[in-house]
């Protein structure tokens, strides 16, 4: 499983953005991979606030009000946005990844790990997305792969310190070691 979703990473992204869009992203991601460890928190939310703009007022509405039932701890009306929001948009990664957040909170992992699997066909530099990877896969079991996407995260974020910790916590795991 983590196989498919690191060889995900390497495809092209289908979601059609503007050419400054993608410059904009690909600045944020050069500066995060040179961020003090102070900076990567701060760097990592402009590119989540670049993710969140699908251009579409409409579909931005959808997304606010799937994210408001996600932190109003209604993931079932959540879905009912962000399955809107992917049925209108089906190229914005963002309805997808709310969508794997609230299947996720209402334990539905098979639907969660589908979703984030396309948030990772659409946005292959999502750490956002593989985090849930990461996440799931240790949950059911699966501590190496975990290890392995945890490390694939920290190359697009080499200096944020919860990564480097839980890439630190699943080594010592994995030896054996108590924490």
């Amino acid at each position: 499983m983590a196989a498919l979703f690191i060889g995900v990473g390497i495809s092209t992204p289908i979601y059609a953005q503007t050419s400054a869009e993608a410059d904009r992203l690909d600045q944020l991601f050069e500066q995060l991979l040179e961020a003090e460890p102070g900076e990567s928190e701060r760097i990592e939310g402009q590119i989540v606030t670049e993710w969140s703009k699908s251009g579409s007022a409409a579909m931005d509405l959808l997304y606010r009000r799937g994210d408001d039932a996600l932190v109003a701890g209604t993931p079932e009306i959540a879905v009912e946005h962000f399955t809107a929001l992917v049925d209108h948009a089906p190229d914005f990664a963002e309805g997808y990844n709310g969508r794997a957040t609230a299947y996720y909170q209402m334990g539905l992992i098979g639907p969660a790990i589908d979703d984030l699997r396309q948030v990772l066909v659409l946005e292959p530099r999502h750490f956002g997305a593989m985090t849930g990877v990461a996440v799931v896969l240790e949950e059911i079991g699966r501590p190496n792969d975990a290890l392995e996407v945890w490390q694939k995260v920290e190359l697009l974020a080499p200096n944020n310190p919860e990564v480097f910790a839980m890439i630190e916590r699943l080594q010592v795991q994995l030896r054996g070691e108590a924490l």
